[in-house]
């Protein structure tokens, strides 16, 4: 299911994240798990995950996650605004000292001239502070590219902050 440059990174993750004590929390809308999936992939990640948040809808990410509605009005799911929320709520709604959120337009439907398919946006944050966020323009490459290629850069993301 996920690619071998996935997997390596994943188990990085797991293998240094674990050395330090360190635990980690995902919130994902276009993913719909998968982030959490490819590093429960990896044996001893128990240790490292200590919660995923999918949050598809707009209600999810509000009750779930403390995205506030006037966010979600004024600049849509998809968008900076709304993946720093998510974030946010993912790393205080956990015992995590990491979390990662994303939330965008995995296809093939659903894109407009403002927000193409393949746009997405994650953001990763750490407890002591730091604040990461990436858009990123995929394209119309299809649906599971666009979502793996968003796992791929979440785990980036998540070893760049650490």
């Amino acid at each position: 299911m996920f690619t071998a440059e996935i997997l390596a990174l994943a188990e990085k993750i797991i293998r240094d994240f674990s050395a330090e004590g360190l635990m980690v929390s995902t919130a994902e809308s276009c993913t719909g798990g998968l982030i959490a999936g490819a590093l429960t992939e990896i044996s001893g990640s128990s240790a490292v995950v200590d919660r995923g948040f999918v949050t598809y809808t707009n209600m999810a990410k509000m009750e779930m996650l403390g995205v506030q509605e006037h966010t979600l009005a004024r600049f849509g799911a998809v968008s900076e605004e709304t993946a720093r929320q998510m974030v946010h709520g993912a790393l205080f709604r956990s015992r995590a000292a990491f979390a990662v959120a994303v939330t965008g337009i995995a296809g093939p439907g659903g894109g407009s001239p403002e927000k193409p398919v393949g746009l997405v946006h994650l953001a990763a944050k750490s407890r002591q502070g730091a604040l990461m966020h990436h858009k990123m323009l995929y394209g119309d490459i299809g649906r599971d590219k666009v979502r793996l290629a968003t796992v791929k850069t979440a785990l980036e993301m998540l070893l760049a902050l650490k």
